[in-house]
């Protein structure tokens, strides 16, 4: 699994922005457009309730039998559908004791009809079963182990996951499997992850996550538990082919927002609010293909952003972080690149870096998504001198932070709101200095290069109020906008920066 807290080595100076009230950009031009007001998905406040009774041919479910739910399963044919009665239903007293739903089965709660583990049970529902439904249900109190979930277990595919709030349980509330849809539902407290988007030995492919409130998850604080462990996240997504992730209330959890790690492709990530959460509000790491678009993202990354500065590390911390991830056309999405446009971004702990460890790639001992390649390289074993050295694989053996476009972005940055004098005000692309394993072909400044001036990533058209700061190359390059935006840079053109709204 892929970790994102190993690569800061080098310290970062501070720069200076240009004099207050002062306009960055030399001409006229109208300002880029802010993201649009975003509606607030208030799922857990306001659940949408389900039938008050039984749908027509609808297997009815007692409260006041245990387990009568997962035995009319077991003794019912595919595409039945469960209809819960009001009231806390139970499973058997065994930690194996969960639901195994058959083909194209749906469970839908009365209005109260609470699905409860006590603290006993490890997973709710499980099973390799297609096109299974769960709706209007309260999953609560199951302890599923680390690294496992409660609600689809085994990440089965087709599964519907909706109207249904799944809180105050261990490990992932729900799993995801191919073609899942999670759409208006409450994950909430739970003790690693909302969800967990990981399938064991495969891909994950057309998954949708639209209108959910994902808050107050990683109960359990496994990143103190398990440092650099890159396991929690209101949600994580891995080898995820095809997501869209949209409308949801991504808030108030302990870490990140939403976590993309190790070889997703072609992600949307559109008209989210994403706010207050103790980490980044986006990681996308060793991954490819995304447009992040029209999303509210507020003061994110408080926690974690100071936790980091007040131990004197200089990383640019970020609130969009881009971890060896870019745009490649080899790889068939609906995009070639990555494109971040019309968003807002507002007193988070820093704003957006782009970064690539020169040290991370296949078969390196600093390729901290062990036994992981690119999707570029089916044979690993290829990834080594002599042929590492010389094209195609000199490029293709490492994930790269390329063809990213930022613009049409508005940056706001208010110390006083954020309360912090430094480190929160970075705006960043920038590698290491490559030193390791002694067979690298990638040591020294190469990286730093290429990632600056040589893979075609480029800020313009954005609007930057507050005293932001810019860092290029590496740490030693610190720039205030016009250097950022004059040669060799370039970045930035047509972008405004000034110290206050109305200054």
């Amino acid at each position: 699994m892929g970790s994102t807290w190993r690569r800061r080595a080098l310290p970062l100076a501070l720069v200076l922005l240009a004099a207050a009230g002062c306009d960055g950009a030399p001409d006229a031009r109208p300002e880029p457009t802010a993201s649009p007001a975003t509606p607030v998905a208030r799922v857990c406040a306001e659940p949408r309730t389900g039938p008050a009774t039984a749908p027509a041919g609808a297997v009815t479910v007692d409260p006041a039998v245990t387990g009568d739910l997962a035995a009319k399963t077991r003794n019912s044919p595919p595409d039945t559908t469960f209809w819960l009665r009001p009231g806390r239903h139970t499973l058997a007293p065994d930690r194996y004791a969960q639901v195994v739903p058959k083909n194209g089965n749906s469970y839908l709660g009365a209005p109260g009809a609470v699905l409860d583990g006590r603290r006993t049970n490890q997973y709710a529902f499980g099973g390799t079963a297609r096109d299974v439904t769960v709706r209007h249900l309260t999953v609560q109190g199951f302890v599923a182990p680390h690294d496992e979930g409660v609600v689809n277990h085994d990440s089965a595919d087709g599964w519907v996951i909706e109207h249904s709030t799944i809180q105050n349980n261990s490990g992932a509330g729900l799993m995801a499997g191919a073609r899942q849809q999670v759409r208006a539902n409450c994950l909430r407290d739970n003790g690693q992850y909302g969800m967990n988007a990981y399938k064991a030995g495969g891909r994950i492919s057309g998954l949708v996550v639209e209108g959910n409130e994902i808050t107050g998850n990683n109960t359990g604080d496994w990143e103190r538990r398990r440092p650099g462990c890159g396991c929690t996240g209101g949600v994580k997504f891995w080898a995820v082919d095809g997501a869209d992730v949209r409308g949801n209330w991504v808030h108030d959890n302990r870490g990140t927002g939403l976590w993309a790690d190790t070889n997703n492709n072609d992600f949307r990530i559109e008209r989210n609010v994403i706010e207050a959460n103790d980490g980044a509000a986006l990681i996308y790491e060793t991954s490819y293909n995304a447009v992040i678009r029209d999303n509210t993202i507020r003061r994110n990354n408080w926690v974690e952003g100071r936790k980091y500065a007040d131990r004197g590390d200089t990383f640019p911390f970020a609130t969009v972080y881009l971890s060896e991830s870019g745009g490649e056309p080899r790889v068939r999405a609906r995009t070639d690149r990555i494109e971040i446009h019309h968003n807002l971004l507002e007193n988070n702990w820093s704003g957006i870096t782009l970064w690539e460890n020169a040290d991370r790639f296949c078969n390196s001992p600093a390729n901290t998504s062990s036994g992981d390649c690119t999707l570029l390289v089916e044979d690993t074993d290829r990834c080594v001198r002599p042929g590492i050295a010389t094209a195609p694989l000199y490029a293709d053996c490492r994930w790269r932070t390329q063809r990213v476009d930022i613009h049409d972005n508005r940056f706001v940055l208010d110390k006083s709101v954020v309360d912090c004098a430094v480190k929160c005000d970075r705006m960043a692309v920038l590698a290491n200095y490559g030193t390791y394993p002694d067979w690298s072909p990638y040591q020294g400044e190469r990286v730093a290069e290429t990632i600056t001036h040589g893979q075609h990533n480029r800020w313009h058209d954005n609007v930057y109020v507050g005293p932001w700061k810019f860092v290029a190359h590496d740490p030693s390059r610190v720039l205030d906008p016009g250097q950022w935006q004059a040669a060799p840079y370039r970045q930035d053109e047509g972008s405004t920066f000034r110290a206050r709204d109305g200054g």
